[in-house]
């Protein structure tokens, strides 16, 4: 819950020092301080954890247009804070005809930290719905509707292709053409460790015709600033592209099985009706050891006895 509402105040934050110029701890929160914003993201947090919700979708958010006074002016609608938080996290806007703001930064915060699947399941079982009215009038009906889904057991392991990541997943990419092999091996461990997703270096080319790599790290939203922090101290680097993806994944779960050389630990992949066993590397290179077998001879018979014993 807390670390949920600290997203939150942080994506408010980050967007107000682009809008700004300035660095993060230089921000005035004249937004975030306000006590309806803090009143507002508190609440969420609170309810989300009290509700148990996995997954959140957020449909596209109803933007007017025009311009905004506020504290620092007349500002055009999207206001600053709000453009670069839909543009960092990948929030849809639907533009209407109505003359004014419909969607806050610390709105457009609360959606960027929630989301979590970018569609509806096929098919669920409404349990509650929820409705509030802003203060604004627009010509239609300034509403927010939440409601609250459960999916079948079926719909569960479907929707298991697409697990919690989301829209919160992040690719973080730097180019280096001065860092030597030991750098670029430590960094990767380090970001492993730190929480990374995925990290991977891709060879290339860059001017002069220098060899090169790209460091290419995939991490949640919550883990880009420590990960970030082992990238500018660690490499040569300068700066880092980001942008927000989403990603597919298998529903898995670990099995054991029992082989004549002793237990081997297989990884189970499910999709639909469908399932994939793949051995793991660890098992099998240690049982190679033992026996002095080979690879490709171990690993099928482990896959082979995996399968069997899933029937």
């Amino acid at each position: 819950m807390k670390g949920l509402a600290r997203k939150m105040f942080r994506i408010v934050a980050e967007a107000e020092s682009k809008a700004h110029g300035l660095p993060l701890e230089q921000v005035h929160f004249h937004e975030v301080g306000a006590i309806d914003s803090i009143v507002d993201i508190i609440s969420v947090a609170v309810c989300v954890d009290n509700l148990g919700v996995d997954d959140v979708v957020v449909s596209a958010l109803a933007e007017g247009h025009g311009h905004v006074h506020c504290q620092h002016g007349v500002l055009p609608v999207p206001v600053p804070a709000t453009a670069n938080i839909a543009s960092a996290y990948g929030l849809n806007l639907r533009f209407t005809d109505n003359d004014g703001e419909m969607v806050t930064p610390t709105g457009a915060a609360i959606a960027a930290a929630l989301g979590t699947r970018d569609s509806l399941p096929d098919s669920c079982r409404l349990l509650k719905v929820g409705m509030g009215a802003g203060n604004k009038v627009f010509k239609q009906a300034n509403v927010l509707r939440a409601m609250l889904m459960e999916t079948s057991q079926a719909e569960a392991g479907k929707a298991g292709n697409l697990t919690s990541d989301g829209c919160s997943m992040w690719v973080m990419e730097t180019n280096l053409d001065d860092c030597t092999g030991e750098i670029l091996g430590f960094v990767m461990e380090l970001l492993l460790e730190a929480g990374a997703a995925d990290v991977w270096y891709t060879p290339i080319f860059m001017k002069k015709n220098r060899p090169a790599y790209t460091l290419s790290v995939l991490c949640r939203g919550e883990d880009r600033e420590k990960l970030e922090e082992i990238i500018l101290i660690h490499t040569t680097t300068i700066g880092i592209r980001q942008y927000p993806v989403t990603r597919t994944v298998l529903a898995r779960e670990k099995m054991t099985v029992d082989m004549d050389c002793g237990q081997a630990d297989v990884k189970v992949c499910t999709y639909k009706d469908r399932k994939f066993y793949y051995p793991e590397y660890e098992s099998v290179r240690r049982i190679c050891r033992e026996t002095d077998r080979d690879f490709k001879a171990v690993y099928q018979a482990v896959r082979l006895e995996a399968e069997r014993k899933g029937l």
